[in-house]
C-alpha cells in the first residue's frame, strides 16, 4: 500500500455564519419560537453554527408564502421557469468547491464523494429539468399538464444536497412551488442553497426552506396548504407519513429504506466484483438507501473472492473528511453510530464472524471502520434489518434461483446488483429481483435521467428522469 502524505482540502473557502434563521418568501427571517439547534462537525465534534427550529406557526408562514407565490409561477411559461433552473445549476457549478467543502464539514463524508459526486449530479438534476420545464405536454402524461400547488419536501442526512436537487428541481420545473425541511443534523448545504436561490433572483416564495426536527417535518407534511408530500428516509417514518396523509387529497412519494443484495456469480470478473462490492457498501460509509448491504457469493468462488475483498479493505484509508486522499469519513451523528453498534452487536451475538482491517480511529468524531461478517444466516438481524453504516454481511448460493429467492426474502425492495459475464443470465435475474434498480456488473451509479424508487416497503414513486417528473403534475 502506497503511503499518501496529507493532502486536505481547505476550509476557508466556506464562510459558515455562527446563527441561521429560516428563509420564508425570499428573505431571512427569525422564528417565532427561541428553540435553536447546534449543528455539528461529525469528524471533529466542533459546533459549526446554531440553526433556528421552526414551529408550527413559521411553517405556516412558508406554505402561506409559496401559495402566494405558486399563481405567478405556475402560469410563468415552461422557457421562463427553465431560465432559472439552468441559472441555478450554473451558480452551483460556480460554487461547487465551497458547497464540497460545507456539505463535508456538515455531513461527515470525504470530499472526494462530495465534490467528484454529489456536487456534479446536483448541478446535473438542474440542468436535467430545466431542459423539461417547456416540453411538459410532451413527457407522456397528457397533452396539458398542470402542476399540484405546493409541494412539502422532506430530506435526509446522507445526501443532503443532492436530496434537495432530486425534490426541488422537477417540481420548479413542472410549475410547483416548495417549502423544504433538511435533516436536522445536516441543514447547511440547504441554506446555502437558499442563498444560492437570491443570486439567481429566483421570484421570492417559489422556494422556501424551514428547518428543524421531526416536529417541524410533521407540521409540514400536515399543512392543509401543502398539496403534495415527497419524503426520503426511513420506513418507519414513511409508515406514519402514509398514516396521516390516507384519505386526504394529497399526493404522495416515500422513497425509504432498503437492504439490497449484491450478486455475484462465479465467472464474474472477480476485481472488477470486488470494486462494486466496495462501492456498493462502503460508499459515503454505508449512509446509501440503496447500499448493497446483503453480498450473495456463489458458493464456488466464495472463498476466493472473500481474500480478495479484505485486501481490498486493507488498503481503504479512514480519517479526516477534509483529506482528499480519505476513503471512508465519519459517521454522520452519535446517534447513528450507536444504531451501528448495536447492530454489528447483535451481529456476533447470533453467531455470524467478525472481521475488520487494522484501521487506527480518530479520539474526537464519531468514527466506524469497514467491517465484514460471513457465516450469515438469512434470521439474522444484520441480514434483515437496514444497518445504514459500513457493515457487509455475506451469505452463500449455489444456483440462480437460490440467489434470487435469497435477494427477494426482504421487505425491502429498492435495488440489487448482479455480476456476471452472461448477459442471458443477468436479463433473467433482473426480470425475477423485486428491486426498483438492478445494476449490471456495477453498483451505486446515478444519473439524472434515469428513474430511482422502490418496491414493498422501500416506498414508491419514482425520482430522477422523465418519470420524477409524474410526482409534481395533475393528471
Amino acid at each position: 500500500m502506497f503511503e499518501y502524505a496529507p493532502a486536505p482540502e481547505s476550509r476557508d473557502i466556506v464562510d459558515i455564519r455562527p446563527s441561521y434563521g429560516l428563509f420564508i418568501n425570499g428573505e431571512w427571517v427569525e422564528p417565532q419560537g427561541e428553540e435553536r439547534h447546534k449543528t455539528v462537525n461529525p469528524a471533529t465534534e466542533e459546533v459549526l453554527a446554531e440553526v433556528a427550529w421552526a414551529g408550527e406557526a413559521d411553517v405556516d408562514r412558508a406554505v402561506q408564502a409559496a401559495a402566494k407565490a405558486f399563481p405567478v409561477w405556475s402560469a410563468m411559461p415552461g422557457a421562463e421557469r427553465a431560465k432559472y433552473l439552468f441559472r441555478i445549476a450554473r451558480i452551483i457549478q460556480e460554487r461547487a468547491r465551497e458547497l464540497a467543502v460545507l456539505e463535508t464539514l456538515d455531513n461527515g463524508k470525504p470530499i472526494r464523494e462530495s465534490r467528484d459526486v454529489d456536487l456534479p449530479l446536483v448541478a446535473a438534476h438542474f440542468f436535467y429539468y430545466a431542459g423539461w420545464a417547456d416540453k411538459l405536454a410532451y413527457a407522456g402524461f397528457g397533452p396539458d399538464p398542470r402542476p399540484l400547488g405546493v409541494a412539502g419536501q422532506v430530506i435526509p442526512w446522507n445526501f443532503p444536497l443532492l436530496m434537495l436537487a432530486w425534490k426541488i428541481a422537477p417540481a420548479l420545473a413542472c410549475g410547483n412551488t416548495v417549502v423544504l425541511k433538511p435533516a436536522e443534523t445536516t441543514p447547511l448545504t440547504a441554506l446555502a442553497f437558499a442563498d444560492i436561490c437570491r443570486q439567481a433572483d429566483l421570484p421570492p416564495g417559489v422556494v422556501n426552506i424551514v428547518t428543524g426536527a421531526g416536529e417541524t417535518g410533521a407540521a409540514l407534511v400536515n399543512h392543509p396548504g401543502v398539496d403534495k408530500v415527497a419524503f426520503t428516509g426511513s420506513t418507519e417514518v414513511g409508515r406514519l407519513i402514509a398514516r396521516s396523509l390516507a384519505g386526504t387529497r394529497k399526493k404522495l412519494t416515500l422513497e425509504l429504506g432498503g437492504k439490497a443484495a449484491n450478486i455475484v456469480f462465479e465467472d464474474a470478473p472477480l476485481d472488477q466484483a470486488v470494486e462494486g462490492i466496495v462501492n456498493g457498501i462502503f460508499f459515503n460509509q454505508g449512509h446509501v438507501c440503496c447500499a448493497g448491504s446483503r453480498l450473495l457469493v456463489q458458493e464456488s468462488i466464495a472463498a476466493d473472492l472473500l481474500e480478495a475483498l479484505k485486501r481490498r479493505l486493507g488498503t481503504l484509508r479512514l480519517g479526516d473528511p477534509l483529506d482528499k486522499n480519505t476513503d471512508i469519513g465519519a459517521i454522520n451523528s452519535a446517534e447513528q453510530l450507536a444504531k451501528i453498534r448495536e447492530l454489528s452487536e447483535a451481529g456476533e451475538a447470533e453467531g455470524a464472524e467478525r472481521w475488520s482491517p487494522a484501521c487506527p480511529i480518530p479520539d474526537r468524531g464519531y468514527w466506524f471502520p469497514p467491517t465484514v461478517f460471513t457465516g450469515v444466516a438469512q434470521s439474522h438481524r444484520i441480514a434483515r434489518e437496514e444497518i445504514f453504516g459500513p457493515v457487509l454481511s455475506v451469505l452463500t448460493f449455489r444456483t440462480p434461483a437460490e440467489a434470487v429467492e435469497k435477494a427477494n426474502n426482504t421487505p425491502y425492495g429498492l435495488s440489487a446488483g448482479v455480476w456476471t459475464e452472461k448477459g442471458s443470465r443477468m436479463l433473467w435475474m433482473a426480470s425475477r429481483l423485486r428491486a426498483g434498480v438492478v445494476w449490471s456488473n456495477t453498483f451505486n451509479r446515478f444519473d439524472p435521467t434515469s428513474p430511482f424508487g422502490g418496491y414493498k416497503e422501500s416506498g414508491y414513486g419514482r425520482e430522477g428522469g422523465r418519470h420524477g417528473l409524474e410526482a409534481y403534475l395533475a393528471l
